[in-house]
């Protein structure tokens, strides 16, 4: 057996050592998350459903005391409207 060489086996660069890799990547301090716009409508959505789900069930006591209120012409008046109304207006923020 005859040996031609002795050392690196690579012809190109001959005896030339690996140096150590770089970092590529730098260790940030702490983690961050990002949304999309679509991902908080979701939320939202979602947020509600659970809300719905978690309330208590209608109460046919109260829904037909109101439908008997409401067909009673003497009920409604400027008072229940207008009492009604800011009623639904604070309940919206406004």
């Amino acid at each position: 057996m005859m040996v031609d060489r002795v050392g690196s086996v690579d012809q190109i660069q001959p005896g030339k050592k690996a140096q150590k890799a770089e970092q590529v990547h730098l260790k940030a301090d702490s983690d961050t998350v990002a949304l999309s716009s679509e991902a908080v409508v979701k939320a939202d959505l979602y947020r509600a459903v659970e809300i719905v789900s978690s309330a208590d069930d209608v109460r046919a006591d109260r829904i037909a005391e109101l439908k008997r209120k409401i067909n009673d012409p003497n009920y409604i008046n400027d008072a229940v409207v207008k009492s009604t109304a800011d009623r639904i207006m604070s309940a919206f923020g406004f």
